[in-house]
């Protein structure tokens, strides 16, 4: 699961319906492209300038495919890409009744229509029993994103609380919010949003059904189970060798979103609550455009993540360290056309957005401690085996003394006055130690240089111009007193003048 610098996936699905509109969408024979032709609407006149034809090119289409192809298709690797330290994101986008949440989770009455989730607990506990080699864990959590409120739907509430949470009303959730989005180093995370050891495919199941029955759903003309609100299911993996050492090993995460289907309050007839779950949907749908739109322009700066709490858990997943796939799905049917292409264009702008998917490793500071002293301690007991089968054994590699460094000053001056031939070193700390003995004297006959040279001449900093302007008025006074004493001689050295640079 390599690469760096690619483009978000983004491949299309239409809902299998027995009136699909072949003649306003066509789907081109590479299985990638989609003309749209929409007739024109009587309505607005003779003259307009409404568009009524569009072409658009995925990854890839699925029309009429079941849900084994889908996610072998687009999921399968993105999943054994996690396994590996990659993180991963999958999400569905659509209008509402396109078969968003039975893509994502599939239908609980038949095994056959399972769903993305299921399909990825699946092979994750499957491919983690092949790797014998690494102790891997799996701990998973489920938030609800309810008219700009964050909920945990694996919770521990009481049994009151959640039987209103079921059906649609989160008005005992009014508070003030208890988990906030938060980023650091690592990446995004819910603060307050609790996250369950899963030991087995069973046990992971079980979660997100028991989050599965805690979402808020209500019923309008096109959906009688409509999901009210953006639900992430997310996957922690830790993954850690059993064979090399536990100071570096990897994580990763699966994000599955499952996106409020946008609303056309003109078709889904909401009203009263419905009506306002709907403008909350709508709103922060607007704003992940709004994102999208930003991340696929070079020129911009500032991307807006912050507007809603959707697309700031979502930061590093929508063009960050992260494998991510869109599933945009569709209604095929004629009265659906226009949701079809604004669903269409989203898609498209998803394709331009970057990102860089790579391995997430992290290195434990206690253990990669422990790890260094124990190679610090090896390698002094090679040397020491070393030392003591080259006839070496008394030289010590502490740091040196004072003494020691009083001898090895004494024998560079020495070896500098031509008294002795050549330095005794036995080991490299009286190397380091000579050469800064060098340095050291060398300093010091730099200064002693400088002291006698400024008591025998005047010395002048050539960048310096009043320094300079003093050495000349001095000359000149010098010259004047020579000129106006003919029986005194002026020392030489005194009307001498250097220039330092």
């Amino acid at each position: 699961m390599s690469s760096r610098n690619r483009k978000v996936r983004v491949w299309g699905r239409f809902r299998p319906t027995t009136n699909f509109a072949n003649e306003n969408i066509e789907i081109l024979n590479d299985s990638k492209s989609v003309n749209v032709h929409l007739r024109r609407d009587p309505k607005k006149g003779v003259v307009n300038n409404q568009i009524l034809d569009w072409s658009f090119k995925l990854d890839g289409i699925f029309n009429n495919a079941d849900q084994e192809v889908v996610y072998s298709t687009v999921a399968s690797d993105i999943v054994s890409g996690a396994l590996d330290g990659y993180n991963g994101t999958m999400m569905c986008y659509g209008q509402t009744g396109a078969g968003k949440t039975f893509t994502m989770t599939g239908a609980t009455e038949s095994y056959r229509h399972r769903g993305l989730i299921p399909r990825a607990i699946s092979q994750l506990f499957r491919q983690i029993e092949d790797r014998l080699e690494y102790s891997i864990t799996v701990r998973v959590s489920y938030m609800e994103i309810y008219n700009e409120g964050m909920f945990d739907l694996l919770g521990q509430l009481p049994e009151a609380a959640w039987n209103s949470a079921t059906s649609g009303n989160r008005d005992l959730f009014a508070t003030p919010d208890p988990m906030v989005v938060t980023e650091n180093q690592d990446g995004v995370f819910v603060k307050g949003l609790s996250c369950h050891l899963a030991q087995n495919e069973e046990e992971a199941l079980n979660l997100l059904f028991e989050g599965e029955t805690n979402r808020s759903i209500a019923a309008h003309q096109l959906n009688k189970q409509s999901s009210r609100s953006h639900c992430i299911f997310t996957v922690y993996l830790e993954s850690r060798s059993r064979t090399q050492s536990n100071a570096k090993y990897t994580v990763s995460k699966l994000n599955f979103v499952d996106l409020a289907g946008s609303e056309r309050l003109s078709k889904t007839k909401s009203e009263g609550k419905t009506k306002e779950e709907a403008m909350y949907i709508n709103k922060s749908l607007s704003f992940l455009e709004q994102v999208v739109i930003a991340l696929a322009s070079r020129s911009r700066d500032h991307v807006p993540f912050r507007q809603s709490k959707l697309t700031h858990y979502l930061k590093d997943s929508i063009g960050g360290n992260c494998n991510t796939l869109l599933i945009a799905n569709m209604w095929g049917d004629r009265p659906q056309i226009e949701e079809t292409v604004s669903t269409m264009r989203f898609a498209t702008r998803m394709m331009c957005v970057a990102s860089e998917p790579c391995i997430n490793e992290v290195y434990d500071p206690a253990l990669l401690v422990k790890k260094l002293q124990r190679e610090i301690q090896h390698l002094k007991s090679e040397l020491a085996m070393h030392d003591t089968l080259t006839n070496r054994s008394m030289i010590s590699y502490d740091p040196l003394s004072e003494q020691q460094k009083y001898e090895i000053r004494t024998q560079v001056q020495r070896f500098l006055d031509g008294s002795l031939d050549e330095i005794d070193i036995v080991n490299l700390r009286q190397i380091v130690g000579t050469f800064e003995t060098f340095k050291d004297m060398y300093n010091d006959m730099e200064k002693e240089m400088e002291a006698r040279l400024r008591e025998k001449y005047m010395l002048v900093d050539k960048t310096d111009p009043a320094s300079i302007a003093a050495a000349q008025q001095r000359l000149e006074d010098l010259m004047n007193l020579e000129q106006g004493t003919d029986f005194m001689e002026v020392p030489a050295t005194s009307a001498s003048m250097s220039f330092n640079t």
